[in-house]
């Protein structure tokens, strides 16, 4: 009886050790980490994941969830607790507010707005802003001597455009340019997974592709990036949005979290999405080599 009564003890100190344990890591239940479904997404993701878990929280990794009505989604109804988002998709996306080109307004705007309406806290931007962008081959630039997005859409008919689905209805997308830049007509838009709009412009199959300011292969195939000319696109800097409960619960995230966004540049970003687009390497590793390089996270 003596024997049996201690292991019993045993146990029930391990189960309170174990309870203890889980307690300090943040409370029992992992905090919900998403993102959507593009390579700087993935990035991003894997990235907030590694570093709260480096800061002894539990993660779970929701990624790939889908565009922004879904991550969106996921926040409010407690599906997630957090991810990457980017000022500007909130001001017109989600907000439906009109353009703005001053990135701190739009940020206030954003982070006033979401604190009051769905209770979500924004944390501090990074200094990156992936700005919707227009873009071309340099030869295809040169043939149809288009420079801006005004020349674009004056030989709008003879061109092919390559983007995400979503650009067919986003006020940032073809309706937000037709409203800014006047009425047009292209002679074809081909939807495509996020992965492919490169391979269909370089291959010939599109003129024009839909990317983002950050996006390694306007480096890696020198690109023309068409300029912006009336300013349709506001700021588009990322940051993390997070639950106003989820934060209450681990206040820690906030300074975690805080403290990676001055590293995010658009030349970083450029470089490590084109590891994963280009070389196709995971993005947990190349998200991991990154804060590892800067001393966010330990060999282990």
């Amino acid at each position: 009886m003596p024997r049996m009564r201690r292991t019993v003890t045993l146990i029930g100190l391990a189960l309170l050790t174990m309870v203890f344990a889980i307690a300090c890591q943040g409370g029992g239940s992992a905090i919900k980490v998403g993102s959507k479904d593009f390579t700087e997404q993935f990035i991003l993701g894997e990235m907030y994941a590694l570093v709260l878990e480096n800061q002894g929280f539990e993660v779970e990794r929701k990624l790939n969830l889908g565009g922004t009505p879904v991550a969106q989604a996921g926040l409010e109804s407690g599906q997630i607790d957090l991810y990457p988002e980017y000022t500007g998709t909130a001001l017109l996306t989600v907000l439906k507010r009109p353009t703005n080109s001053d990135p701190q307004q739009v940020y206030q705007t954003v982070a006033d707005s979401y604190q009051e309406k769905y209770n979500l806290v924004w944390l501090e931007p990074a200094p990156m802003n992936n700005t919707n962008a227009l873009a071309m081959t340099q030869e295809g630039a040169k043939e149809y001597n288009i420079k801006t997005i005004s020349d674009m859409v004056a030989q709008a008919s003879q061109l092919t455009l390559v983007g995400p689905p979503e650009f067919e209805g986003r006020e940032d997308g073809l309706p937000g340019l037709k409203q800014v830049y006047g009425d047009f007509q292209l002679k074809k838009f081909i939807p495509t997974d996020p992965g492919l709009r490169y391979k269909a412009l370089t291959e010939g199959q599109a003129d024009v592709v839909v990317g983002f300011s950050s996006d390694g292969e306007i480096s890696a195939f020198n690109l023309v990036v068409l300029e912006d000319d009336k300013n349709l696109f506001p700021p588009y800097q990322v940051a993390p949005v997070v639950r106003q409960k989820t934060l209450e619960k681990y206040p820690g995230i906030r300074d975690a979290l805080n403290k990676l966004a001055p590293k995010l540049t658009n030349e970083t970003m450029r470089r490590l999405n084109y590891e994963v687009s280009g070389k196709k390497r995971e993005p947990a590793e190349v998200a991991k080599e990154f804060l590892m390089q800067e001393g966010f996270v330990g060999a282990h």
